[in-house]
This record gives structure tokens, C-alpha cells and sequence, in this order.
């Protein structure tokens, strides 16, 4: 074989060999995006069910109830087009509490509910960015 045979198709094995490696790191991105949702969007679009997603909104204020196993919390997140059922069994955050903006990262059930994994509080509900703040009540909203 000519070594200008030999280059072409060492080159050619580099190449597929940086293509299957993308395909692969592509993939595994894919699989392990967590999409956002706020209530209005669960509510026109069917978010994937037992899919690891992140729900976003404002906890509503008087929805919060404490489970009697001491660990297990429900509330309702929502916005001003929606409202999100959630369970959350854990320690929540020091900041969680009605009428403030919560990030939920769990999993949609069946029955139009939310299943948290893991509960992020925010501590300021003055800045929103604008393509979200549109979508979302105010804290005085919610208490009425």
C-alpha cells in the first residue's frame, strides 16, 4: 500500500472516530437535560411523564400542608395561567414558604401532579427575567 493510501484512510478512521464520539457525548447530553416548566406550560403542552424535569413558579399561598410522617410536604405551585400539585418528602429549603418562587426538580405523575427529588427557594422575587416575569403572579397576587 502507498503511504498516500495509509494517510487517506488514517484520516478517515480519525474522522469516523470524532463523529462516533460526538454522536455519543450528544446523546448523553440529551438523556440528562432537565426541562423547564412553569403551570401555564404544563397546562397547554403534556410535559413527559417520569421524565427528570424542572417545575418553576410561586408557591400559592395557604397551599402548604405538612404531611404527619414529618418529612413529607404538598403545596401548589403556580403562575397566572396555571396551577401544579407537589409533593416534596424531605428537608426544604430554609427560604421555601408561601407566596415565594420555587424551582422543583422531580418527575410528572399520571395523575397531573408533580413528585420533587429536590426543592430550590428563591431569595429574591424582584428580578425576574423578562421572558418569565410575563408569565408569573406576584407574591401579593397569590396571598389574596
Amino acid at each position: 500500500m502507498k503511504r498516500k493510501h495509509q494517510r487517506l484512510i488514517l484520516g478517515l478512521a480519525a474522522l469516523a472516530a470524532i463523529g462516533g464520539a460526538s454522536g455519543l457525548a450528544l446523546s448523553a447530553l440529551q438523556d440528562q437535560a432537565a426541562f423547564f416548566y412553569t403551570p401555564g406550560d404544563v397546562a397547554t403542552k403534556n410535559p413527559p411523564i417520569g421524565k427528570a424535569v424542572r417545575l418553576g413558579g410561586m408557591v400559592e399561598a395557604g397551599s402548604l400542608t405538612r404531611l404527619s410522617d414529618g418529612v413529607t410536604i404538598s403545596f401548589v405551585v403556580a403562575d397566572k395561567d396555571a396551577r401544579v400539585p407537589v409533593r416534596f418528602t424531605g428537608v426544604a429549603p430554609d427560604l421555601f414558604k408561601e407566596g415565594s418562587g420555587v424551582v422543583a426538580e422531580g418527575k410528572f405523575t399520571g395523575d397531573g401532579g408533580f413528585v420533587a427529588d429536590n426543592l430550590l427557594a428563591k431569595h429574591d422575587e424582584r428580578y425576574m427575567p423578562p421572558e418569565i416575569a410575563d408569565k408569573m403572579p406576584s407574591a401579593d397576587t397569590l396571598a389574596r
